[in-house]
């Protein structure tokens, strides 16, 4: 026999077995995830510290998001999110943004295919010619994108003369995007950027060159003294983190919105108390999107006591569970 004393790596906690029923709550089914193994643990231990962070009056969040998360139908969670003042500072892509903005006037995303009968290319050299763009398996008419082109050189550029951050003008996007939906009289929602303008929580795009938003901004500095000053950004983001008293990242995908989130704790005194990231990608490839919140620590970009967690699989999955658990918690 062995002592279980002298297990180093062995603490007496053993595992139970999920258990499901009907009429469960998401909180219910997190609380019998944290009881098992694997992912499902991992879920668990997501909740129990997202939750506390959302509980404490006294956490700044900052919320990362990438990934093609606004045309996969997560759009509506992040804005309540917002809404509900469970996120302070979001930091996104150009592309997430644009796709926002589509919806807010008016246009939609459809169900679409991936052309899983093994003639992928037969299937999207058709939706080229019938002007359709696809997002894996989600659809958009090309013609949203000539609807958000108009909105942009009608509703925002026109707000700009010279150097702009970039946060500024993302505000101002959510303005415009407010007030066209208003003025259309719709029924979808007005969308990400248009509840952080009507909260005042400022929306960061570190990159957003690399997207169809920017791709127009670059096209109006062209005819006009328009441009981008995105090192005014970095002013902007560390001021927030450096008034926080404690700090809270979630970070869903990776990328530049992930970095971008992390590393502004490189820039004050402090680090963040509580991380959570939804990731499909594993940390044995060395990419940034994969690596754990452990390693972020290592980087000073966590608390050496900070409670964090990662959690692997598709954030459109991961997401709304993640949110709704936590929802249950704090309500």
């Amino acid at each position: 026999m062995t002592d279980d004393e002298t297990r180093e790596e062995f603490h007496e906690d053993p595992l139970e077995h999920t258990e499901v029923w009907a009429g469960m709550s998401v909180g219910d089914l997190a609380t019998e995830y944290g009881k098992a193994g694997i992912g499902a643990k991992d879920m668990g231990h997501a909740v129990d510290v997202y939750a506390e962070m959302l509980n404490r009056d006294d956490v700044t969040n900052f919320f990362g998001l990438a990934g093609a998360m606004v045309p996969g139908g997560m759009r509506s969670v992040v804005a309540d999110l917002i809404r509900d003042g469970h996120i302070d500072v979001l930091v996104t892509t150009g592309a997430n943004l644009t796709h926002d903005a589509i919806e807010a006037i008016g246009g939609h995303h459809h169900h679409g295919r991936t052309g899983e009968d093994g003639r992928e290319r037969e299937h999207d050299e058709r939706l080229r010619d019938e002007g359709v763009d696809r997002i894996y398996n989600v659809y958009l008419p090309q013609e949203h994108f000539t609807l958000f082109e108009e909105h942009l050189r009608d509703d925002v550029f026109p707000e700009f003369d010279g150097p702009v951050a970039i946060s500024e003008f993302t505000r101002e996007l959510g303005r415009a995007n407010r007030a066209a939906n208003r003025e259309r009289g719709l029924d979808a929602d007005a969308g990400i950027a248009a509840a952080a303008y009507a909260n005042d929580v400022p929306v960061f795009v570190p990159a957003i060159q690399d997207s169809v938003l920017g791709i127009q901004a670059w096209m109006h500095s062209q005819v006009s003294a328009f441009t981008f000053d995105a090192l005014a950004d970095l002013t902007n983001i560390t001021d927030v983190a450096f008034d926080a008293k404690k700090a809270g990242a979630t970070v869903v995908g990776g990328g530049v919105p992930k970095n971008f989130v992390l590393q502004t704790m490189l820039t004050v005194p402090e680090a963040y108390d509580y991380g959570v990231q939804l990731t499909a990608d594993p940390a044995s490839t060395g990419g940034l999107s994969g690596a754990t919140l452990d390693e972020a620590r290592s980087w000073g970009k966590l608390e050496k006591s900070a409670r964090n967690a990662t959690v692997l699989g598709d954030a459109t999955i991961t997401l709304p569970l993640l949110v709704a658990a936590a929802r249950d918690r704090i309500e």
